[in-house]
């Protein structure tokens, strides 16, 4: 089966994982017991209140039979229709805020996976390389803590931390550190192309990318050192040593090599805890991306933005889930696409 076809049925087989998402949360707006209109109108304590409910409930179709919401829902989604908001910015299309909150999100999102990649992976690779010493101990009891801590809690303590060490920063905080900076709030993305906006920007993300990746830290750690295990344990290893190969010859072409193939397919697989981690990271530091888009419109009643995140949220989760199977057919030639399927 070549590659063309292979991607052609992961897509065929995507579209009922979709739909059984976008059905259920067709069902929690509109069968839940939230009401949209109501969360547009508040109290509704007066008879003019009760009036523009109706007439508000008339207007968004919220009357009509709920087979034909359910059609004009699906076909919206089809055509890519995300709506408007009611509740938050009354009028603004989903799109244009998808654009707007969009790219904090993206990068914080890109931090969270670089950091794991680049203190995770090479923590496991060294503590596998030195199995059942004392750097090893202390490297598997680190990614078990990071594994096991919260975001939320951790996000708490880490600011509570970065707030009270200036003797960690030589003598000033972290918001005065290397230049001055808020400890939360939206990072400024403007000046990204020059060298002085890229530190600020990277700054201000870092704590909170920090917390968001630290659960992938933990999971990277202990199954890059299983893999380094695996790999020096098998017989082309000894080969090569008996051979005269040197160790670090050793280590580097045949051992790192052999161990990252499994480690691909887990690192795009991180990604799924980093769309539903983000709603809590970026609410607690002050992100203002789309998971406190998406939070906001849940505690404000926001329900038609909310579904509309949702979907974005599915069709993401999905072609991660497809890239990761093609990513692990390319990087790993042994595994057929019958076994894949």
């Amino acid at each position: 089966m070549n590659r063309l076809l292979y991607l052609f049925r992961r897509l065929l087989l995507s579209i009922p994982v979709v739909w059984l998402g976008v059905t259920a949360t067709f069902l929690i707006i509109r069968v839940g017991p939230l009401n949209p209109a109501a969360a547009i109108v508040g109290p509704v304590n007066s008879a003019q209140a009760q009036e523009r409910l109706a007439r508000i409930e008339e207007q968004l179709g919220l009357n009509d039979p709920i087979h034909v919401q359910y059609g004009e829902y699906l076909v919206d989604l089809v055509t890519f229709d995300l709506g408007q908001s009611w509740v938050l910015y009354p009028g603004q299309d989903t799109v244009a805020l998808l654009v707007q909150f969009g790219p904090r999100t993206i990068w914080l999102g890109l931090w969270a996976v670089l950091i794991p990649i680049f203190i995770g992976i090479p923590l496991g690779i060294y503590s596998g390389l030195h199995v059942n010493t004392n750097r090893d101990y202390v490297a598997s009891i680190t990614g078990i803590v990071w594994r096991a801590m919260p975001n939320f809690w951790l996000a708490v303590i880490l600011l509570a931390l970065l707030s009270q060490t200036d003797a960690l920063f030589f003598g000033s905080g972290w918001e005065s550190f290397i230049v001055e900076t808020p400890l939360i709030g939206a990072p400024d993305l403007s000046g990204l192309g020059t060298p002085e906006g890229f530190v600020v920007a990277t700054k201000q993300i870092l704590p909170a990318a920090f917390v968001l990746g630290s659960a992938s830290m933990g999971n990277e750690l202990r199954l890059s050192r299983t893999a380094v295990l695996e790999i020096i344990n098998e017989d082309f290893i000894d080969t090569a040593r008996a051979v005269g190969v040197s160790r670090w010859r050793l280590i580097g072409k045949h051992v790192l090599r052999n161990a990252l193939i499994p480690l691909i397919p887990v690192i795009t697989s991180e990604a799924y805890l980093l769309v539903g981690g983000s709603v809590l990271v970026e609410v607690v530091f002050g992100i203002n991306g789309i998971g406190t888009l998406f939070f906001d419109a849940m505690t404000s009643g926001d329900l038609p933005l909310a579904g509309s995140l949702m979907f974005v949220f599915i069709l993401l989760t999905v072609s991660i889930n497809i890239a990761q199977d093609l990513l692990y057919t390319l990087i790993d030639p042994r595994i057929g696409y019958a076994e894949r399927q």
